[in-house]
């Protein structure tokens, strides 16, 4: 909802400033458009217009990139699930309680993270607290292998829960990313200008009040894709829950 927000104030702030502009345009005597003036006022809308659509390309490739790379992380986190799960299976029944609590810790994720897509049947058995992660370490720690394939296995599952752990974390940080308010604002006064301008030099008729109208309409959306791409566990636009269902619909088996 904040990005929503966000997006629909700077729609009214760029419709706000065209409007300025042809309110501008009424007031202003005609020596102030002159051929000459006009010129100069479109090289420096020219000049705002290549920054701020060089600053939001910028931006959009990074939002885009980091949620591509999130999105990878959780598919090699869901195979790792699940290569989790089969060593364990392979260790032999000793582990079983280790399997369930593994199946409740991914319900869990899906659940917080996904909950339109994912509803809890029930009661957690687990909560969110970091040490439930540490303590299911501690749980792969304390089996007792009976020989060499068994401990190849409990190392072998200690070191998927690692690498599992650091998937996490990492995706967690770069989930954690917003935008700086004050490049917001700043962004918004470049194109607040810029509207401005486009509204000064305009024709006062409906035709270009529609084509500012889109334009306006085009900006706010595209950074609307900017804040939810930099906010893909919590936003609208959201990392695919899909390999983690499918993880856990192999676990126990």
């Amino acid at each position: 909802m904040e990005s929503i927000a966000i997006s629909l104030f700077l729609l009214l702030c760029l419709s706000g400033s065209a409007s300025l502009g042809y309110l501008l345009r009424t007031k202003l005597p005609p020596e102030h458009f002159t051929d000459d003036a006009r010129d100069v006022l479109k090289l420096a809308m020219g000049l705002v217009a290549t920054i701020a659509a060089l600053v939001l390309g910028l931006l959009t490739a990074s939002a885009k990139s980091g949620f591509d790379l999130l999105t990878n992380e959780v598919q090699q986190g869901a195979a790792k699930i699940i290569q989790l799960d089969r060593a364990l299976a392979r260790y032999g029944p000793d582990a079983k309680a280790l399997r369930d609590e593994l199946k409740a810790l991914i319900t869990l994720r899906l659940h917080l993270n996904w909950p339109e897509e994912y509803q809890a049947s029930g009661p957690a058995k687990v909560s969110e607290n970091p040490s439930v992660q540490e303590r299911f370490l501690d749980h792969l720690d304390s089996l007792e292998p009976n020989n060499n394939g068994q401990r190849d296995l409990q190392l072998a599952a200690v070191h998927l829960w690692h690498d599992l752990l650091a998937t996490r974390w990492l995706a967690y940080s770069q989930a954690a990313r917003p935008l700086p308010t004050v490049f917001l604002i700043v962004m918004g006064v470049w194109l607040s200008v810029l509207f401005a301008g486009f509204g000064l030099l305009a024709t006062r008729n409906a035709t270009t009040a529609a084509g500012l109208l889109v334009c306006a309409v085009v900006v706010s959306t595209s950074v609307f894709l900017i804040l939810e791409m930099n906010r893909p566990l919590g936003g609208i636009i959201k990392v695919s829950s899909s390999p983690l269902r499918y993880a856990l619909s192999q676990l126990g088996r």
